[in-house]
């Protein structure tokens, strides 16, 4: 019998859990056996339920909490030194930095993103920045008219990559923002940052802001999206500000292609690489890291979904899911089966809460044990 290079697999799928109001669409005709068998036999860990106005992603939490970046009293569920809830808090923009090349040092930074906010009947609607088809060379030439009115304004501004910018300013403070793809498709007026002490909005945020999309109005990158039936890119989001602090390694090997995950898997010192195609692939990739000796936990993170469960394009996510059961679980559950996987964890995210299973090959033999999936689904 050969075994995998890793002790125990854990795959982690944000946008995995729909809630039980879009189940009977979102599954509609499909079959998953594997995952079926996964959820009936496995030790339920941890399940969060969330809150419909938390301003970070479950997996964005989850992620924050494995790696110790929340620090001690907030990875316990209490206040933390800036008064941000535990629950509602992933400061990762200091990590997502890291992971697109730039030097965070002890500065606080927040991660900026150009989008495009819509003007509904009697409120604003922000579009999610994935289905903005912004060319990174027209993004780097925004960022070139934005970053002068930025600076002159005392903030400090990078752009490591064409599409993330990051600002660091004393001016900002305690300044919490909602992660894009938690506000995308909602009325803003509750998801647009404030100060976390007090609720209140940003003067010197809303400045900065304002000299953006005056300046970007009506700029010919924008003129042009509009002539090809594209939207205008027409604002900045601010999101998950923090500060660099030490963490922890829960995993030897991560593969993933977010930016979050990715700086604190660096930051652990964790061997770094991107997410997979499928099982098979993982297989090839940690057999050639480790010369297929077992070494430690690995984590995948796994991301077919965003896009579509947050557009409610459910059609498109039936088809997602009908893909990761054939390509990951049923082979991992299949190598788990035959005893080359010693452990098999998966945390299946929605857009407010997350759950934990855990299984081993012993836990496949408990026939009594007759988990349903719907029970995980989040009312």
């Amino acid at each position: 019998m050969r075994t995998m290079p890793v002790d125990r697999l854990h795959l982690l799928v944000p946008f995995a859990l729909p809630s039980a109001a879009v189940a009977p669409t979102a599954l509609a005709g499909l079959q998953f056996p594997a995952l079926s068998k996964l959820v009936a036999r496995a030790t339920l860990g941890d399940q969060v339920i969330g809150e419909d106005f938390q301003r970070t992603l479950p997996h964005e939490r989850w992620v924050a909490r494995q790696f110790g970046a929340l620090g001690g009293d907030a990875a316990n569920g209490k206040t933390n030194a800036n008064g941000a809830s535990a629950d509602d808090e992933a400061p990762l923009a200091p990590w997502m930095l890291l992971a697109d090349g730039g030097t965070p040092g002890d500065a606080t930074w927040a991660c900026i993103q150009p989008v495009h906010v819509r003007i509904a009947h009697d409120h604003l609607v922000l579009i999610d920045p994935a289905s903005l088809e912004l060319a990174d060379a027209d993004a780097a030439t925004l960022y070139a008219i934005a970053k002068p009115l930025i600076e002159e304004l005392g903030v400090r501004v990078e752009a490591p990559t064409p599409q993330r910018w990051y600002l660091s300013s004393d001016q900002f403070g305690t300044l919490a923002g909602a992660s894009p793809l938690r506000a995308s498709g909602r009325n803003i007026e509750i998801w647009l940052p404030h100060e976390a002490h007090s609720g209140q909005r940003s003067r010197a945020w809303m400045k900065v802001q304002n000299e953006v999309q005056m300046a970007w109005f009506e700029h010919p990158v924008n003129e042009a999206r509009e002539a090809r039936g594209l939207p205008a890119v027409n604002s900045i989001w601010f999101h998950a500000q923090g500060a660099l602090r030490p963490v922890r390694k829960p995993f030897a090997h991560v593969q993933s292609d977010a930016a979050a995950t990715r700086g604190l898997a660096l930051a652990s010192g964790a061997a770094l690489s991107a997410a997979p195609a499928d099982f098979a692939a993982l297989k090839t990739t940690l057999d050639g890291a480790k010369n297929g000796t077992p070494n430690g936990a690995t984590l995948v993170e796994l991301d077919p979904f965003s896009a579509a469960y947050i557009q409610q394009d459910w059609f498109r996510w039936n088809a997602a899911f009908a893909q990761i059961e054939r390509d990951w679980f049923a082979p991992a559950l299949a190598a788990l089966q035959a005893g080359e996987l010693n452990q098999l964890d998966v945390t299946l995210c929605g857009d407010t809460g997350s759950v934990t299973l855990a299984l081993t090959r012993g836990d496949l033999r408990k026939f009594w044990r007759r988990r349903e999936f719907a029970s995980l689904f989040i009312e």
